[in-house]
């Protein structure tokens, strides 16, 4: 995809909400945000880059914790305001240590 073409993603805003789903299990494993550079980085090099909202930095997932994440696959919605992210995970995807962030049961 040219790089001209993702700034439909960004029509509403500079970040757009990111789920990442293992390809093999199909769990969602996290959501996090993108910006423009990061789905750029991420398509380049073939895994994840998000942006920090709270440290208002780009980060690869797993570049310190060896937990990578490589993009076999990704969507967007029909509203070009959302991504799908599929993945092979290497190790947890959360950094509490779990396989996914989504383990806290409500009801």
């Amino acid at each position: 995809m040219e790089q001209q073409d993702l700034g439909r993603f960004f029509q509403k805003g500079e970040l757009i909400p990111a789920i990442v789903q293992e390809k093999s299990t199909g769990e969602v494993l996290m959501l996090a945000y993108m910006n423009q550079e990061s789905l750029r980085l991420t398509l380049e090099t073939g895994y994840t880059w998000f942006f920090s909202r709270s440290r208002q930095e780009l980060w690869n997932k797993g570049a310190t914790s060896g937990h990578l994440q490589r993009v076999l696959e990704i969507y967007g919605d029909c509203d070009d305001d959302t991504l799908l992210v599929l993945v092979e995970q290497t190790g947890p995807a959360c950094h509490t240590g779990a396989h996914s962030c989504f383990f806290q049961r409500l009801k």
